[in-house]
């Protein structure tokens, strides 16, 4: 008896503490549940701002001083006792950190060392976003265009470097007209590199960043009081040449990629524009594209590169007429002298080879001279349309148009040594046909060595020779 009351007492205790047990394994699941709901109701903690002390104050003084007189080596310990402790201090942590690790970089002589520096200055470059990144004079768009250059100058083993690309057209976008003029040469150039490593899946951005580069430079480059505007044109030049002879220029690769961009796009005026001036960039104002696009242009508002393009349309298409009319058009249109030269200069063209308008064609010719002085190849149109020209019913009196001819040959070399080889060899076979001594025997007017005005509508005076 004493025995099963034993056991009962036992089975009972067992029971109490199992339950016991399970109260508490619920009890415990229960807490760390509740644990977790309040850990997700957590508010969330603002980082602390770094306080500027005394001491940050005092180091800045020092390695700015420092970095000021290129003693970098002094400059190293404050410099970072203030980035690691008051990073929020002072603007100048940033303009003279780049300086001092890069120094650091430069010191170092295996990639062992360089590679936690390179590292501390792509990190610095985020800090400096992070603290002052809203900066009026060294905004984000800014910062990220420095931490681009200095990725190439220090990131040699990545081949293609597109990290830095990303940066720095991010900071291009960002900067627009006052971006670094190295920042456009080196995005303009990394675009390149990522083009030729795969043409396939880069060549439609490349045309993109090109036009993105050479926008902005022509921008600088048009702008007579920024002090940088002759070194913008000379970047876009470089960019421009690298462009032509990429093969992402060319132009059926650009009819492939364009054509229906300009469909698409018929009454965006807009991108009409782009699409033309892209063209015309790269030399292919011959497509059908082009054509396109001016055409479309031109309807919806005329402009000097509209009209251009239905000019150089009309003239393809054998309307020269139509085709003077256009470049009519664009000469009044533009405000760029180049152009105005250029759009003048083809006309005389088209009057002269074209429409046999001679004295039309000579004053084209002219008002291009007007606008640019040193165009050989104006002079040289007028010497042909000369030499082309029979003003007398007298045969010895029409071979005078030979040397007003040739006067305008030899003005071409003067005023334009590219010319000088083509002058030459008109000047040669032209010379041939002057009045030989026994023809100006019988023109007493034509004597050697008088001053002589040729007739008709040339109306020039010339030496009888």
């Amino acid at each position: 008896m004493k025995t099963k009351s034993l056991l009962i007492a036992i089975l009972c205790v067992v029971c109490v503490m199992g339950c016991a047990a399970q109260k508490k394994v619920k009890k415990d699941k229960n807490a760390k549940q509740t644990e977790a709901v309040q850990e997700v109701k957590k508010p969330v903690v603002e980082e602390e701002v770094p306080v500027i002390t005394e001491e940050c104050i005092m180091n800045i003084s020092l390695f700015q001083q420092s970095a000021k007189n290129k003693q970098f080596a002094d400059a190293v310990e404050p410099w970072y006792q203030v980035y690691n402790t008051c990073p929020n201090a002072n603007r100048a942590i940033y303009t003279r950190g780049d300086d001092i690790i890069g120094w650091q970089i430069e010191q170092a002589k295996t990639e062992e060392e360089k590679a936690p520096l390179k590292k501390t200055l792509m990190e610095m470059y985020d800090n400096w976003i992070k603290w002052f990144g809203d900066d009026a004079q060294y905004p984000t768009a800014y910062i990220l265009g420095a931490k681009g250059l200095d990725y190439c100058n220090f990131f040699t083993e990545d081949e293609l470097k597109e990290p830095a690309y990303n940066w720095l057209k991010e900071s291009i976008q960002g900067m627009g007209v006052k971006s670094s003029l190295n920042v456009v040469n080196k995005f303009a150039e990394l675009a390149n590199g990522l083009y030729k490593s795969n043409p396939d899946k880069y060549g439609e951005q490349y045309i993109a960043d090109y036009q993105l580069a050479t926008d902005v430079l022509n921008m600088i480059a048009a702008d007579p009081t920024n002090k940088y505007a002759a070194n913008a044109k000379s970047y876009k030049e470089y960019i421009d040449n690298v462009f032509a002879v990429s093969g992402a220029a060319d132009c059926a690769k650009l009819d492939e990629l364009y054509a229906k961009t300009v469909q698409s796009s018929i009454n965006d005026i807009e991108m009409l524009g782009k699409v033309m001036k892209l063209y015309r960039r790269v030399g292919c104002t011959e497509s059908d594209v082009y054509f396109a696009a001016a055409e479309a242009s031109h309807k919806l508002q005329p402009t000097a590169e509209s009209a251009a393009g239905c000019a150089a349309m009309s003239a393809k298409k054998g309307n020269y007429k139509d085709a003077v009319a256009y470049y009519d058009q664009a000469i009044a249109l533009t405000e760029d002298d180049e152009d105005k030269a250029n759009y003048l200069y083809n006309n005389a063209v088209y009057a002269f080879n074209n429409l046999n308008q001679y004295s039309a064609a000579r004053q084209y010719a002219r008002r291009s001279l007007e606008v640019k002085a040193d165009q050989g190849r104006c002079y040289l149109l007028i010497g042909l349309m000369y030499a082309a020209s029979k003003p007398y019913d007298d045969a010895v009196l029409n071979k005078t148009v030979f040397w007003v001819a040739v006067d305008k040959f030899v003005k071409a070399k003067q005023v334009d040594p590219s010319v000088t080889e083509e002058a030459n060899k008109l000047i040669s076979s032209y010379s041939r046909y002057f009045p030989t001594t026994e023809e100006i025997f019988f023109q007493p007017e034509l004597g050697k060595g008088k001053s002589f005005t040729v007739g008709g509508w040339i109306g020039e005076t010339t030496t009888c020779r």
